[in-house]
């Protein structure tokens, strides 16, 4: 049999489950995964090998309408799905209503590539609510095939990979076969910070911070980490450290044992917080970050 390999791109509205996806596909928690919206920022590639294909992953930022440069970037992010995709995911959810004059949707049902269109967190519904959401988005995108799913449940996740398998091109590994992603320790070091403030904390907060890994240093026996939080007000500074510093202790902590099962060895974790004034609006931070 001939090797398969090719780039399966998830898109689709913020928080639709696309995160939950990837991770159920890789078996690894790449993406990092909360009940807010625009949780992911980047696209993050989550590479699953046999001996027969590779398979990469792409989580990429929610569409949304850009209100400051840093969601411009992340839409950018989404549109370039569209362009180098193999096979894309379209993950919907019951509850979302199609819009047939969405510019984005109408580019999607002009793809020249597969497009499984998945309708995500069925276990939240019923079968004639399911019927009927599978009809609306028949009419918007007639040549994507339907797969209902629960993503959280792993229900029917297998028939999405099957039909993956199907459509996925011969060609030999785009990467090596042990990798897992295209993304760096650091990265996920920062992800996982940046995911206890997601959960945390509440309004503006955790879309007013960016991670930095200053230091990461490894040796046999434990990883010495240095992370810089940048917040965009003195205010959102107060707000995070906490009374007494304990609001950011309870971040490092839960952060430190989300890196050492990551790891799988001793962490010691070093936070500090730092204010940089409107950062989500400055170009040059916003690419220091790797927004492209």
């Amino acid at each position: 049999m001939e090797h398969k390999s090719g780039y399966v791109n998830i898109i689709g509205l913020p928080n639709v489950g696309k995160s939950t996806l990837m991770n159920a596909m890789v078996g690894e928690k790449l993406s990092i995964i909360t009940a807010k919206a625009q949780t992911t920022r980047h696209r993050i590639q989550g590479i699953l090998n046999s001996p027969d294909y590779q398979i990469i992953f792409s989580d990429t930022p929610g569409i949304l309408e850009a209100n400051y440069k840093l969601q411009e970037t992340m839409l950018k992010a989404a549109r370039s799905a569209l362009v180098d995709a193999d096979i894309l995911i379209y993950l919907t959810e019951i509850g979302e209503t199609p819009d047939p004059e969405n510019a984005f949707l109408q580019k999607v049902a002009k793809a020249k590539v597969p497009v499984l269109l998945v309708i995500n967190k069925i276990d939240q519904s019923n079968q004639d609510k399911v019927t009927q959401c599978m009809e609306q988005w028949n009419e918007i995108l007639p040549n994507a095939e339907l797969i209902p799913i629960s993503a959280l449940k792993n229900f029917n996740v297998e028939s999405v990979f099957n039909r993956i398998l199907h459509h996925l091109p011969e060609s030999p590994p785009y990467y090596p076969k042990d990798a897992l992603t295209d993304k760096s320790e650091r990265f996920f070091t920062g992800e996982m910070i940046r995911e206890k403030i997601l959960l945390h904390y509440k309004q503006e907060i955790p879309y007013a911070v960016e991670v930095e890994i200053e230091s990461f240093k490894e040796d046999s026996k434990l990883i010495r980490i240095s992370a810089l939080i940048y917040v965009e007000r003195e205010s959102q500074k107060g707000i995070l450290i906490g009374n007494e510093g304990k609001a950011l202790k309870r971040v490092g902590r839960e952060s430190r044992l989300d890196m050492e099962a990551f790891f799988q060895k001793k962490v010691f974790l070093e936070l500090r917080v730092k204010v940089k004034k409107e950062w989500r609006n400055n170009e040059r931070f916003i690419k220091n970050f790797g927004y492209h």
